[in-house]
């Protein structure tokens, strides 16, 4: 173990990279450590995708985030928060993941493994799990959902061309990848176990999915869930128990939304809420029932990663830190 740390953050999305910049202004040693790169959840939003968040709310690090337009594209945010990182000279460890921690406050262990191969060991007298929401999807728990056609994630529009495809879901994400698959080609179908589209779409996109699905340019199946996924057709049962539909399908995308890793937090005897899956915390230092063990982004909000986003979040760090100086 050659390094020691004052702070050692797990993860290195906006809110993780928050944190690193609260400690440097503090005059903290601090590292980050991720199994991916840099705001890797970022790297799997889809690739035109423009924030619904103006620039000025995903400053981090008082930083600015200046851009010629309102709202930022995800390439701006990729951009940005890799600037954040240089302008604050943040130490990130990417692509290696942290394994374990144990230890007590004052006098932890982090132990690591790079992609190669390599573990590592370092030292620290505090660390904050800052690992997001997006650790696996919710899953359909359907037969068929190992299928190669089956997506957690969508990108761009252009692979759907000229085939069938099943969107699951009615959220942003959702209806968004819908309305640009159909705009591109797709034959395109939503199914979602409630009647309507979910209340958080934004605004502006309202009108236009709602157009399409009542002129049925996109075909739609309410109150609906996914029974079974065959090579050439899925399986659709309703709500009310009637008769399932069979349709024929290329591809399904079940945005079906994500879930955080709390593996970390439970090994070191963090209270977790079985129903909400919130870690025990104080909202106002993020600090847990551990000593020495603090949360930041996503990961406080348990099973409901909408309560949290960037713009609420990066205002973890700078509790964070301000705890840890008293």
């Amino acid at each position: 173990m050659s390094e020691r740390f004052d702070l050692i953050v797990v993860g290195a999305g906006p809110c993780g990279i928050a944190v690193g910049a609260a400690a440097r202004r503090a005059g903290l040693s601090c590292a980050l450590f991720d199994r991916g790169a840099i705001t890797a959840s970022l790297l799997n939003y889809p690739y035109y995708m423009t924030f619904f968040s103006t620039a000025r709310m995903l400053e981090i690090g008082d930083v600015p985030f200046t851009i010629p337009s309102d709202k930022p594209t995800r390439r701006d945010a990729l951009a940005y928060y890799r600037f954040v990182v240089r302008h604050w000279d943040i130490d990130v460890r990417q692509y290696e993941s942290v394994q374990e921690v144990h230890g007590v406050a004052g006098d932890f262990t982090v132990r690591t493994r790079r992609t190669g191969g390599e573990e590592r060991a370092f030292r620290c007298a505090a660390v904050v799990v800052a690992t997001g929401g997006f650790h696996e999807p919710n899953w359909l728990a359907v037969p068929g959902e190992d299928l190669p056609k089956v997506l957690h994630y969508y990108k761009e529009p252009f692979p759907f061309y000229d085939q069938d495809v099943l969107v699951v879901g009615a959220g942003n994400s959702a209806v968004e990848a819908a309305l640009e698959m159909y705009r591109n080609g797709a034959r395109v179908t939503m199914t979602h176990f409630l009647d309507t589209i979910d209340r958080g779409v934004k605004p502006w996109v309202v009108p236009d999915i709602t157009n399409r699905l009542e002129r049925g340019e996109i075909a739609v199946h309410w109150r609906h869930r996914v029974a079974e996924i065959r090579p050439s057709s899925v399986l659709l049962c309703p709500e009310d128990g009637g008769v399932p539909v069979e349709l024929p399908n290329d591809f399904v995308l079940a945005m079906t939304g994500w879930r955080a890793d709390p593996r970390i937090l439970r090994t070191l005897g963090v209270k977790i809420d079985e129903e909400t899956g919130i870690p025990e915390h104080d909202p106002s230092t993020m600090a847990t029932n551990v000593p020495g063990i603090y949360i930041a982004g996503v990961i406080a909000a348990g099973h409901n990663a909408n309560r949290i986003f960037i713009e609420n979040g990066r205002e973890h760090g700078g509790r964070i830190v301000d705890h840890l100086s008293g």
